[in-house]
């Protein structure tokens, strides 16, 4: 039986390739959607790529992760234009099929950030797996002091001094990096808040946080990816998406949900 993460690759690619195969991964009559633009099912999965221009649509997932029943994927699409996209998928523990679906989108910037990263390069393969649940635990305490709480004495403490990698398109590495973007959206009047952490995943060194928040005073979906190292946090990369109005959804099973 092909592992689960090969399934999630081969599911994504058949987004580009058409390919009806590894489609049949998904289970037809149990499919909870959480991407709001997308209708709930199999149907709805359908109809979103038979809106896409024929041949329009590219797919390279970067790297691919899984914790328990989860798969999380980082890719970079070409999907209704260039994008950034993080995709987690739920699998049933007895059929092994694909039950749920959750993502985050982010239109992809055409130049790397301050540092000369983009949004999805560097390592891709998990290791220190025997650590997972100790890394998830730092960062889920990280998130939740830093971000939420704005705890800012402790900011240090997650870190190895200013050796910190970033890929958020706006931000240079290191903590200096972080503080000058920091100052420059305070001072610009731009508002970053997070309320509330919905998951953490995570498989050895690499622990994704799915979180709800508000950026320039918009509800917003963020997903952050973050590699351990010897106990701290070395590299950081996220996708940031607005929540659109209720009104627009096109189910009722909500962003999050988890």
């Amino acid at each position: 039986m092909t592992d689960r993460k090969t399934q999630v690759r081969a599911l994504l690619k058949s987004i580009e390739t058409g390919d009806a195969a590894p489609v049949a991964v998904i289970d037809p009559h149990r499919y909870t959607q959480h991407n709001l633009a997308i209708a709930d099912g199999l149907a709805g999965f359908g109809a979103a790529l038979a809106a896409l221009p024929p041949g329009s649509a590219r797919v390279n997932t970067v790297r691919v992760f899984q914790d328990g029943d989860y798969v999380f994927a980082h890719t970079d699409y070409d999907f209704f234009g260039p994008k950034i996209g993080f995709d987690i998928f739920r699998f049933d523990a007895a059929s092994g099929r694909i039950v749920e679906h959750w993502d985050n989108l982010q239109p992809k910037p055409a130049q790397p950030n301050p540092s000369g990263r983009r949004m999805t390069d560097g390592p891709s393969q998990a290791a220190d797996l025997a650590h997972t649940a100790a890394n998830k635990a730092l960062v889920r305490a990280f998130v939740d002091d830093i971000l939420v709480n704005g705890r800012m004495e402790r900011l240090a403490s997650y870190f190895d001094g200013d050796r910190y990698l970033q890929h958020n398109p706006q931000i240079a590495d290191g903590l200096s990096g972080l503080g000058a973007a920091l100052k420059a959206m305070a001072a610009a009047g731009v508002t970053m808040r997070y309320d509330r952490i919905h998951a953490v995943l995570g498989e050895g060194n690499f622990v994704l946080v799915v979180s709800e928040g508000q950026f320039g005073g918009q509800p917003t979906s963020f997903y952050d990816l973050f590699r351990v190292e010897h106990g701290q946090i070395a590299e950081h990369w996220d996708v940031i998406e607005p929540i659109a109005p209720r009104a627009e959804w096109k189910h009722g099973n909500g962003k999050f949900d988890f």
